[in-house]
């Protein structure tokens, strides 16, 4: 399928973890380490559920609405398939896009090349067309599409869904040939990816006001809106300004830049967020490592007055932001930047000096 997101997910300890020593004045959030490595987060957010990727038959990750019942569906077409593994490797895909389309011609929410959709493609959704750009069509093609390749490398040693997801990415011909997962990182790296937010364990540390849970319905529902630099406001996607550093013009784009975004998704909870992200981050109580629950913001930055991204927290290392002009909000791994900062729980509280 598509080449993965280079993700490669790490443990949050005490260990890897480290400030910058001096703290800075009225500084709110827990600091996490300038330059830290791109995944220092995940181990405290993601509690493994053993070697099989997915715990459970029921579909308990958080997914599009309209995609719900067909991921539900499809979820349960063979044994090694489950809907969350399913909803996984959709997000891992196109992060619920059904336009999304690759440098290297992938099409449709579930990425699929147009030469495996002539042999892999059904009629999901019985109207007498095969279509790729239909999610009707893509989602019940993904999984049937899996379970062949389940089958097709059933005799390799090792974890049958790990072997299943690296054929996906790589081939059935390159697990077979390798034995199971192959040496290349970008597979590792898709492999441990969809595993990982596939055995998210909802419900344990969901905001106990459910403010933070209003917050990521919210963002959920731009999740397909264009990026606008500068754009986004508490009533929701707007044109933004000029420019970006990349010469990006948002007067031309309706949507949201990152703190766009969590402005919106905020105050629909009720809260009023600053505009800028370095703001947001002053106007954030400290979350420790142990404690990062749902709904909190990630703040990525060399200092807390150089805070540039900043993402909402939806659990199993993964959070939902507008990345960059030309993208579009999607469920992003925490360690889509090298620069992770900070974690923050917003309150209406004033903001403090930074």
């Amino acid at each position: 399928m598509t080449d993965p997101k280079r993700t490669a997910m790490t443990d949050l300890t005490s260990e890897n973890i480290r400030g910058e020593g001096k703290p800075l004045k009225g500084s709110t959030a827990a600091v996490i380490g300038v330059g830290a490595t791109a995944a220092v987060i995940v181990a405290a957010l993601v509690q493994a559920a053993g070697d099989d990727p997915v715990a459970s038959a029921a579909l308990s990750m958080a997914v599009p609405a309209e995609y719900r019942n067909l991921i539900e569906e499809a979820g349960n077409t063979c044994p090694e398939v489950s809907p969350n593994l399913l909803a996984a490797l959709l997000t891992q895909e196109s992060g619920f896009n059904p336009k999304a389309k690759s440098p290297a011609g992938a099409q449709g929410i579930a990425q699929f090349m147009p030469s495996t959709w002539e042999n892999h493609g059904i009629d999901g959704n019985g109207d007498g067309k095969r279509d790729i750009w239909d999610p009707e069509d893509a989602i019940p093609s993904s999984a049937k599409y899996l379970c062949t390749i389940a089958d097709d490398v059933k005799g390799v040693p090792g974890n049958k869904q790990n072997n299943m997801l690296a054929a996906y990415n790589a081939g059935s011909g390159t697990v077979r040939e390798y034995g199971g997962v192959p040496p290349y990182k970008e597979t590792q790296n898709y492999v441990r990816s969809i595993t990982a937010l596939a055995n998210q364990h909802p419900g344990g540390k969901m905001a106990d006001t459910g403010q933070a849970a209003t917050a990521i319905s919210a963002a959920k529902g731009m999740i397909g809106s264009p990026y606008s630099w500068g754009g986004g406001n508490a009533s929701g996607p707007s044109t933004g300004i000029c420019c970006s550093p990349g010469g990006q013009n948002g007067n031309t784009v309706t949507g949201f830049d990152c703190s766009g975004l969590t402005l919106y998704a905020y105050a629909k909870a009720g809260i009023t967020l600053p505009r800028t992200a370095a703001a947001q981050y002053a106007a954030s109580e400290p979350v420790n490592p142990g404690n990062v629950r749902p709904g909190d913001l990630v703040f990525y930055g060399a200092s807390a007055t150089s805070i540039h991204h900043v993402g909402i927290y939806v659990g199993g290392g993964w959070m939902i932001d507008a990345p960059r002009p030309g993208e579009q909000v999607r469920y992003s791994p925490l360690d889509t930047m090298r620069d992770l900062f900070a974690v923050g729980r917003p309150t209406s509280h004033a903001n403090k000096e930074i």
